[in-house]
């Protein structure tokens, strides 16, 4: 599903009226009857229920005088508050406010804080003040009916974006409605997935209000939303009669002297994402911890530095077998800083590997000072670093990574001729193409050591069965899919962990114990 900026929906928006000749106002009536049902929804039966709709001068304020005219249409007790005056009004919002009070409806101008409502009588706030194209500081009354509904404790509808919030930044200044219920309009909107917006929109609803889709094929649109749709055409379908070695095997290279748990996490993740076959490879000194720490993934001692609990180059000849066996490889989760082990993986990569793989942590850090050696690789290759990884490979600031998640990622993705998983609030994954998509799943409480270790794990055993599942389709489509779903089960395993053990408690394993039930979310 396409994300788009508030200039990418004007342009939308002006087309599809003026060039392709759809009624400005059969938008607008299509719009509010989508928010009138998500209303309705949340109230359940309209019998003693009182909605206050709070509408502003411009379009959508208009938006909110035809879902106050459906809720009543359903019996709902509904007032409108008009934050100005009634002869400010022009276009379609005018028309609108003229077929409410035509129908009796009542209307109350509110030009001063006095003029505010006492909310505790409603059951309902429906805010449709400012819209996508507002930008700058909230000021006058608009200010003070913001604060004043924020504070009644009442769940809130936001009609398009909540009031205040710039829907390019999702920042706000200095107020913005905190809605439980965002009904945005013909595409979702980058603000709502970027903080802090993403806090203050709740479950954002996209209506289809009819806009031309070939005015959204012309805006050329290159950044997307991970969608549950979406994700659910991406999980490989297992037929009844596959064996294991149907379901591709991996070959992990992870681990080290105190960082065993991060191999743990990533390889049993991907047995959890519906891998076949996993095969660890470990430092040799290091494999009792992992022999009793792991049932299901299959273990290969590998030469160690002086058995110290570290890879040594050394074991280049007996890694080799393990590369040409594998559908897959997964590099990095817990490998540690060790000299002979960063050279190690440098080796592999730019001399041995060439089947897919996903990089990961370590894996990324061993060409911080030599960044050019992960150009053009010969195979496809996906890489998930977070700020501070991604800071070193590319030698920019972290500051810097954060102001511009999206243009960061995409452009590294062209750079390195890679897929790139830029891991954060939100996850962005950017391919070489120059499209970005972001991943609307996760939380807070996944700010936790040994998260990215299992989502390694996830994209890797999406992988490795997408590569023997549907193996007549491209790598190429297939290691962006396994990145997709990757990132949103990943999130979705932690908002259904967050439900159980709150952001507070959560950590990795609570994630990777909740990965059975976000399949059982996506393919019910």
């Amino acid at each position: 599903m396409k994300l788009v900026s508030s200039s990418q929906m004007k342009n939308i928006d002006a087309k599809s009226i003026e060039v392709y000749n759809i009624p400005s106002l059969e938008l607008m009536e299509k719009a509010g009857l989508g928010t009138a049902n998500v209303c309705k929804k949340i109230l359940g039966e309209p019998k003693g229920k009182k909605i206050f709709i709070f509408c502003g001068k411009g379009n959508n304020g208009g938006d909110g005088f035809v879902i106050g005219r459906y809720l009543a249409k359903w019996k709902f007790k509904i007032q409108f508050f008009l934050l100005g005056k009634k002869d400010e009004l022009k276009g379609d919002a005018l028309t609108n406010l003229n077929r409410a009070i035509k129908l009796k409806l009542p209307v109350k101008q509110v030009t001063k804080p006095e003029d505010l409502p006492d909310l505790s009588a409603c059951h309902l706030i429906v805010d449709a003040i400012f819209g996508t194209g507002f930008k700058g500081e909230v000021t006058g009354i608009e200010r003070e009916a913001i604060a004043k509904i924020n504070s009644a404790k009442i769940p809130i509808v936001a009609v398009d974006i909540p009031s205040g919030l710039n829907a390019d930044t999702g920042k706000f200044k200095p107020v913005c409605i905190k809605a439980g219920a965002t009904v945005t309009m013909g595409l979702p909107k980058v603000g709502q997935f970027f903080f802090p917006g993403k806090d203050y929109c709740g479950e954002v609803t996209v209506v289809d209000i009819g806009l031309s889709t070939h005015a959204i094929e012309e805006e050329k649109i290159d950044l997307n939303l991970i969608s549950e749709v979406e994700v659910k055409s991406l999980i490989p379908l297992r037929p009844g009669q596959v064996h294991k070695g149907d379901c591709g095997k991996i070959f992990m290279l992870a681990g080290s002297v105190g960082l065993t748990g991060a191999a743990c996490l990533a390889s049993l993740s991907a047995l959890k994402t519906g891998a076949g076959l996993m095969v660890l490879g470990i430092p040799e000194s290091l494999n009792l911890i992992f022999e009793t720490k792991l049932t299901e993934v299959m273990t290969r001692p590998l030469p160690d530095v002086g058995q110290k609990g570290h890879l040594a180059l050394r074991g280049l000849g007996e890694i080799k077998p393990y590369l040409e066996w594998a559908d897959c490889i997964a590099l990095g989760p817990g490998l540690g800083q060790h000299f002979q082990t960063l050279e190690l993986i440098r080796r592999l990569i730019t001399t041995r590997i060439n089947k897919p793989m996903v990089l990961d942590a370590d894996g990324l850090n061993a060409f911080a000072k030599q960044p050019e050696l992960l150009r053009d690789l010969p195979f496809p290759l996906v890489i998930t670093p977070h700020p501070g990884e991604l800071s070193r490979l590319i030698n920019t600031p972290i500051e810097v990574i954060e102001k511009s998640r999206v243009e960061t990622a995409r452009q590294t993705a062209k750079d390195f001729n890679l897929v790139l998983v830029l891991k954060g609030a939100p996850t962005v994954v950017a391919e070489p193409t120059g499209q970005v998509y972001v991943n609307p799943t996760g939380n807070s409480g996944m700010a936790t050591a040994g998260s990215g270790d299992v989502l390694t794990g996830i994209m890797t055993g999406l992988l490795a069965q997408k590569l023997l599942l549907e193996k007549e389709r491209p790598v190429s489509e297939l290691i962006l899919e396994s990145a997709l779903a990757g990132v949103y089960l990943h999130g979705l395993a932690g908002d259904l962990a967050k439900t159980e053990k709150t952001p507070y408690s959560l950590i990795a394993g609570d994630i990777q114990e909740k990965i059975a039930k976000a399949f059982a979310k996506l393919t019910a």
